[in-house]
């Protein structure tokens, strides 16, 4: 009869242990990217990631570089008909709502320190276009989530910084 009970519990514990297992319900990302959006999620965190803050000082114009920072710097970090979003540097704090932020992604209590702890992050096809589809659905990401992005670094006429992004790993 011993013999029996055994397989049984490990049986009732592998299965316990399975049901738990993909079901945390603080992971940061639920959902998965689109299929087109697969395309552009890294499998492997790219080497060498600097912080938004650095990266706005020294990459030039045209310069290959790895950031690493969250979504966020608004209420809606996310640009309609675009995968484009802006990347918060790691050193900004988000703000709590006892501090009277809603939405503590757009560091309102830091506002005069976002212009130069920012991103825009767009992705790119292989002819460098921006993609048509929302940014958040297209890659299964939402406010506040730490991003490792790659792309190439792009400056307009006011020195301000994006990034044409080929390639993102989800933190």
């Amino acid at each position: 009869m011993l013999h029996l009970i055994r397989p049984a519990a490990l049986l009732t514990l592998a299965l316990f242990c399975c049901t738990g297992c993909g079901s945390n319900s603080n992971a940061p990302n639920s959902q998965a990217p689109t299929a087109a959006g697969a395309a552009y999620v890294l499998k492997a965190e790219p080497t060498g990631a600097q912080g938004i803050k650095l990266a706005r000082e020294a990459a030039k114009d045209n310069d290959q570089i790895v950031v690493v920072g969250r979504i966020g710097g608004s209420p809606n970090p996310w640009v309609d008909g675009q995968a484009a979003f802006t990347l918060v540097d790691m050193e900004m704090k988000p703000c709590a709502e006892s501090e009277g932020c809603p939405t503590p992604w757009d560091y309102c209590c830091e506002v005069d320190l976002l212009p130069k702890a920012m991103v825009m992050v767009k992705l790119v096809d292989p002819k460098g276009k921006t993609v048509t589809q929302n940014a958040k659905t297209l890659l299964g990401v939402k406010e506040s989530q730490t991003l490792v992005v790659r792309g190439l670094a792009k400056r307009d006429e006011m020195g301000n910084l994006s990034i044409l992004a080929d390639g993102v790993f989800v933190k």
